[in-house]
């Protein structure tokens, strides 16, 4: 039985077509709204809006679900590595032995950049912020790549996925080089994704880097944690750029530089922020009173989330990592990990918290795990960008074979001034 949702408006009623997903809340389509009413829906912030259809990922925020292709984030990041995480993002199912054998060795073996990138890092100021340096070299990836910016070709498609997936390591190693003044270092073909990154930021030329395993293994699962998450505001930045017919290049580009914001990608240095002002254990009660007054303008960092009414999926399997990591680096007492662990607790067992659903989320353990592996606070969002491109390229591509995609363009609820009449200057009061 088809579903419709009816709406009434100046004593007009009309009836909206109802769609249902495999799974998650049904939506109402409004796609002819204006058209038969000449009303527009008001939604700021999309809180209650679906975009787009996507097969990619689906989140359950009242459950804390998180699903790639289907597959639960959990047994991904348990018994996976991220490249095969990239492959079922992109191709919609898990790669077999040799189909995961070719991807590995396509993508190994475009790890390098064009030479004339290492000079175009030389236009920008020495200290300039990693993220700003990623935003004009991924830009400009376009100038170097320009026979995959076809996008109505499948196979350039194609060609521009893998180089960015690829490259993107490359790019943000020598975007940390650059910042810290250490000679770029080449990428290694007999180096599996993540253990050639940390190599291309750690390895100097006077002497041999020998990567983790353990380290490696970590980041590859925070990479797996962080791929993609539906429709968040980067990945519709860079849907919306996409839209316009704009290359790939300047789509990922612009992902990135929404990621940039605080509220987004640079959440979790505003949880490592929180828990070095908070200093030690004993501050905690006088820091959870501040949050609790509402004259008070203290937040808790790190914990709720837009989506996720339940505990983060991602948190749960963060912490695990965090604890991997400061063991495996023989981190025994980090006063920063000790404030966390008690203001988890507090925060899980306080009334205020569960009734507002204020649940860590995986900013709160990343920020912790990320500067014990060495890692500026300024490269945080970098890493981000690095594991969320294959999302971004994959709902990218999913956007371009839509054939019911438009370029987006959002209405408004206007509250300007009327219509009035031009006055010259020298009749104006």
């Amino acid at each position: 039985m088809t579903k419709t949702a009816n709406i009434t408006i100046d004593g007009k009623t009309v009836d909206l077509p109802v769609k249902s997903g495999v799974i998650g809340p049904d939506v109402v389509d409004i796609g002819k709204l204006y058209a038969q009413t000449g009303a527009f829906t008001y939604d700021p912030g999309f809180m209650s809006t679906a975009s787009c259809e996507s097969a990619i990922t689906y989140i359950d925020g009242d459950q804390g679900v998180l699903l790639y292709r289907g597959y639960p984030i959990e047994q991904l990041a348990e018994h996976g590595d991220f490249l095969e995480t990239c492959y079922l993002l992109l191709e919609g199912d898990l790669p077999n032995a040799a189909q995961k054998a070719d991807f590995d060795y396509r993508v190994t073996r475009h790890t390098m950049v064009h030479e004339q990138m290492a000079r175009f890092h030389q236009g920008f100021r020495r200290d300039a912020h990693p993220m700003a340096v990623m935003v004009g070299c991924v830009g400009a990836m376009a100038a170097f790549y320009h026979d995959s910016t076809d996008i109505n070709d499948p196979y350039q498609r194609m060609v521009a996925s893998m180089r960015m997936i690829a490259k993107m390591p490359t790019l943000a190693a020598m975007a940390y080089k650059y910042t810290v003044g250490q000679p770029f270092v080449y990428p290694k073909n007999d180096l599996d994704y993540t253990s050639n990154f940390l190599r291309m930021c750690y390895a100097v030329p006077c002497e041999e880097y020998q990567v983790n395993p353990i380290i490696s293994r970590a980041l590859d699962r925070i990479f797996i944690l962080h791929a993609d998450h539906e429709q968040n505001a980067s990945t519709s930045t860079v849907r919306l750029a996409g839209s316009s017919g704009a290359n790939p290049f300047a789509c990922i580009a612009a992902g990135i530089a929404c990621l940039w914001g605080p509220a987004h990608g640079g959440a979790n240095e505003a949880a490592l922020a929180m828990l070095a002002e908070i200093g030690d254990v004993r501050n905690i009660p006088d820091f959870i009173s501040r949050v609790k007054d509402k004259k008070d303008h203290t937040r808790l960092m790190g914990f709720g989330h837009r989506v996720y009414k339940n505990y983060d999926p991602r948190a749960k399997l963060m912490q695990q990592t965090c604890h991997q990591v400061l063991r495996e680096l023989g981190v025994k007492d980090d006063p920063l990990l000790d404030v966390a662990m008690e203001l988890e607790r507090i925060a899980l067992s306080d009334e205020y918290f569960i009734e507002r659903k204020l649940y860590p989320n995986v900013d709160f353990y990343s920020g912790i795990t990320l500067k014990a592996m060495g890692f500026p606070v300024s490269m945080f969002t970098v890493l981000f960008a690095v594991a969320r491109t294959v999302g971004w390229i994959s709902q990218w591509k999913e956007m371009i074979q839509d054939p019911a995609q438009k370029i987006g363009r959002p209405r408004q609820l206007y509250i300007g001034s009327p219509p009035r009449d031009y006055i010259p200057v020298s009749k104006r009061a």
